[in-house]
């Protein structure tokens, strides 16, 4: 963010710092954030910076910063999100912004015990998009009344972002795939039973 434009926006708004309420993880949170109008664009920091910056959330990690890895996947009111290339200004008031950090403090949810009892994950750093990406998929599946665990072949599916690569997609450079598909069947199971 340049100098002119920080100074521009405090001069046309007598602020530096712009302000939102978002609901992270089940409690409400103010977002102060720095915001620049410069012309007819708006920008802000990137929610995956404002989250673990202001709020500790260490879940979401930072990629590729291209919204490529899935790596800084969050839930924004369901919705699964990079959060690398959100910006704060785009969140709604008073969204719920869920990061794998507010998941279960006792890591009892059932994406976190398949994945956990499964081996599904090495180094660690792909598993917060996939645990999240997962997580957005199959909620949206049960809110569309779709009580049916996925197959093998539709989580390989999901996972690699689609027949027609709409959808995001998740990389786990240390090849523990097998594991990964396995976690995500033996949670689909116990969340949609």
């Amino acid at each position: 963010m340049a100098l002119d434009d920080n100074f521009l926006y405090r001069r046309r708004l007598g602020t530096g710092m712009a302000v939102r309420r978002i609901k992270l993880n089940g409690k409400e949170v103010r977002a102060d954030y720095q915001s620049v109008v410069s012309g007819t664009a708006e920008s802000s920091e990137q929610l995956l910076h404002w989250l673990r910056e202001q709020h500790g959330q260490i879940g979401p990690k930072f990629g590729c910063g291209i919204s490529q890895c899935g790596a800084c996947t969050v839930l924004v009111d369901g919705a699964i999100t990079r959060s690398c290339v959100t910006q704060v200004h785009t969140v709604v008031e008073r969204a719920e912004v869920r990061t794998l950090d507010g998941l279960s403090k006792k890591n009892d949810h059932p994406l976190q015990k398949a994945f956990v009892e499964l081996q599904a994950g090495q180094c660690g750093f792909c598993l917060n998009g996939m645990v999240m990406g997962v997580l957005g998929w199959l909620e949206e599946r049960m809110r569309n009344r779709n009580r049916t665990v996925p197959t093998q072949a539709e989580i390989k599916d999901f996972l690699s972002g689609g027949a027609d690569r709409s959808k995001p997609n998740y990389l786990c450079r240390c090849g523990t795939h097998y594991r990964i598909v396995a976690a995500v069947e033996k949670a689909a199971k116990e969340m949609l039973r």
